[in-house]
């Protein structure tokens, strides 16, 4: 991250860009940054202007509390005023229901691609509310590590990898952005689909799943094509929630030229 902008309420934004052509910017997922999504980016720097960066409270952006939904929906308008005023947005993860945010919000954006958004999650509002309590309450009392192991589990991490994750050297970097959790929770609408929110997205929506994923993983996404009013949903054969990028790229390349 190389670049710099500063968002309405004063947090800093480190951004990079690269490659020529129409602006596409990329929204990283839960527990990652901008570099995460860097080897998608390279694969579409022959076509576009590709725009990574990371979220507020992850690596080299600052975070201002309190924190809202909103303040990142700014962020992304900061950005996309700072390459050119109008960009198409993937997101991945968490990272796809923000893309989604931002474009019922208004935003100048031509297209929205997003793999698996994770709304509709096993176990119901139930299971996702006291995600949410158990989660609230790590952070106040400064249990970061504990915060990242209820989202591992939230995942479907077995315990046994979630213990050796503990003992591993990107633990401290897990933790380091432990609070920004709560920010993807928030984003994630308590795990409900915002249907309304997506019915009022104007401009084409491209939602991708893994053939290889869980069925609520697939569920979800395809509900939120089904939402979308130009909504449209492909599921790509053996992937998974860590998707390849050399088989992602190309379907988003052919729908952001479109």
């Amino acid at each position: 991250m190389d670049k710099q902008i500063i968002s309405p309420d004063g947090t800093p934004i480190a951004y990079g860009r690269s490659g020529a052509g129409p602006a596409v910017v990329l929204v990283s997922g839960a527990m990652s940054t901008g570099g995460t999504l860097a080897p998608l980016a390279k694969r579409l720097t022959d076509r576009f202007t590709v725009v990574v960066y990371d979220r507020r409270g992850r690596g080299a952006s600052g975070d201002t509390a309190p924190y809202a939904v909103a303040r990142e929906v700014e962020d992304l308008a900061a950005l996309i005023e700072a390459v050119g005023g109008r960009a198409a947005l993937y997101g991945v993860s968490s990272g796809g229901a923000l893309a989604l945010e931002a474009a019922a919000s208004g935003l100048p954006v031509p297209q929205v691609a997003v793999y698996e958004p994770p709304f509709a999650q096993p176990g119901g509002e139930e299971e996702r509310a006291e995600y949410t309590e158990r989660l609230t309450e790590a952070l106040a009392r400064g249990r970061r590590g504990d915060a990242v192991e209820l989202f591992l589990r939230l995942t479907g991490l077995a315990e046994q990898m979630i213990q050796g994750a503990r003992q591993s050297p990107m633990w401290a970097d897990m933790e380091a952005i432990a609070p920004s959790l709560a920010y993807d929770d928030a984003v994630l609408c308590g795990g409900a689909l915002p249907r309304e929110r997506i019915a009022s997205i104007g401009v084409p929506v491209l939602a991708v799943a893994g053939g290889a994923s869980p069925e609520w993983l697939r569920t979800s996404t395809a509900q939120v094509a089904q939402a979308a009013p130009r909504g449209a949903f492909r599921t790509l054969a053996d992937q998974t929630h860590m998707v390849d990028p050399d088989v992602l790229a190309p379907i988003l390349a052919e729908f952001f030229a479109g």
